[in-house]
């Protein structure tokens, strides 16, 4: 029986994709560098500083250190979120969180974004209320696929490994999911292109096909 249900929050909970993605690109012209969409693509679920990290093994013009790299683009995300009026949480997932927490499912947060930005997420929207713990990618060296952030989230759980789940709407996510060994829902988000979810053990298309009781008889 499922007790923990653990999200990922870009193009999960709310989609700030735009944002981020505007974000890079102001900063890639100020570089001087192109990134073609299928490289960009890639990057999906990887933290900000891994993402610049594979940028400068690519371009050996950026000659920026990867710290100063990420402050740029944390600033220009920061000014693009605080004057968008058009974000909001994901269709569905507000009415799929109330009932998990209503019915005593434990909920964490398990996503590569920083600490700020999972803050002004949680509080521009009052999610603080609903999850126990927040686990930012920021903590960890290496972004998903790597499963260590989605083991350490499992490690917060009230109960083991095989008693919790994880939404994600990514390829790096659920490649993540399936190597931590625990059950994965792909979420197939209409604001995460080119993304393969094959690897999940069931996909869904809107988070209407949940509710608290199904996801506690998902596995037991």
């Amino acid at each position: 029986m499922i007790k923990t249900v653990i999200y990922d929050m870009d193009g999960v909970i709310v989609d700030t994709e735009p944002v981020h993605r505007y974000a890079y690109y102001k900063q890639f012209s100020e570089l001087n560098i192109t990134v073609p969409e299928e490289m960009y693509t890639t990057f999906t679920g990887f933290s900000t500083r891994n993402t610049f990290q594979t940028l400068k093994g690519f371009f050996p013009t950026i000659e920026h250190e990867v710290e100063d790299l990420i402050k740029r683009k944390r600033n220009i995300f920061n000014d693009a979120f605080d004057t968008k009026e058009d974000l909001y949480l994901l269709e569905g997932v507000e009415d799929l969180i109330k009932d998990l927490h209503n019915s005593g499912i434990q909920l964490i947060l398990a996503s590569s974004a920083s600490k700020v930005t999972i803050d002004r997420v949680f509080t521009r929207f009052n999610l603080h209320q609903y999850f126990t713990d927040i686990v930012s990618g920021e903590d960890f060296p290496q972004s998903k696929p790597n499963p260590a952030i989605f083991i350490h989230a499992a490690s917060l759980s009230v109960a083991p490994k095989e008693e919790c789940i994880i939404i994600e709407d990514s390829t790096n996510g659920v490649k993540a999911a399936k190597a931590a060994g625990i059950y994965c829902v792909g979420y197939n988000s209409q604001h995460s292109k080119l993304q393969d979810l094959s690897d999940a053990d069931i996909i869904i298309n809107n988070f209407s096909e949940l509710d608290a009781q199904k996801i506690s008889q998902l596995k037991g």
